[in-house]
């Protein structure tokens, strides 16, 4: 087999596992909605104790908060959304050049958004409700690309609750030789 069978049997793969997870999510909603159901209709037999208890008031359910890691990459040539669970297996990755034919718009703060959207709205099927934010940028530059920003506010647009936003960009301390030559780069 060459590497791309073997490549495209991994994609079918992944693609089947992400499946039967949504499912899986699926199934646990709707239970969830049959006992709520359920609930109700004994509520509605019992109407005296209802009255009698109404003094007092009811505590509404929460939803139960369920939290991710959402690892931006941005660099001047593309964005990558990485979202994973705590312990590190991964919910959604999307980059920016899954979203665009263009390499010269991969880094583009639009394009980060569709990224970032697509990737909040897998994660979101998955019940995540809130979200660490881990964003770097390459090794040993000023700043984020320009879609490093674009991709933080989408996620917060999406719904989800930011706990906390950490700059993970790695800082070199001497690092290997830089490029240019024993006199620098001549102009």
């Amino acid at each position: 087999m060459t590497e791309k069978n073997k490549k495209e049997e991994e994609k079918k793969e992944v693609q089947l596992e992400e499946k039967l997870v949504v499912e899986e999510v699926k199934e646990a909603a709707k239970k969830a909605e049959l006992k709520e159901e359920a609930e109700k209709k004994k509520e509605e037999k019992e109407p005296v104790k209802e009255e009698k208890s109404a003094e007092v008031p009811k505590e509404e359910k929460k939803r139960e908060e369920r939290a991710a890691i959402a690892y931006i990459f941005s660099s001047s040539n593309n964005t990558m959304v990485h979202i994973t669970d705590m312990a590190g297996n991964t919910l959604a990755r999307v980059t920016g050049g899954m979203i665009t034919k263009h390499s010269r718009l991969k880094s583009n703060p639009t394009t980060a958004m569709f990224a970032a959207k697509k990737a909040a709205e897998r994660a979101r099927d998955l019940g995540i409700t809130s979200l660490y934010i881990r964003s770097r940028a390459k090794t040993g530059s000023p700043g984020f690309g320009p879609g490093g920003h674009a991709a933080v506010k989408t996620l917060s647009k999406e719904g989800f609750r930011i706990i906390s936003l950490l700059d993970t960009t790695r800082v070199p301390r001497g690092g290997p030789k830089k490029k240019g030559g024993k006199r620098g780069r001549r102009v």
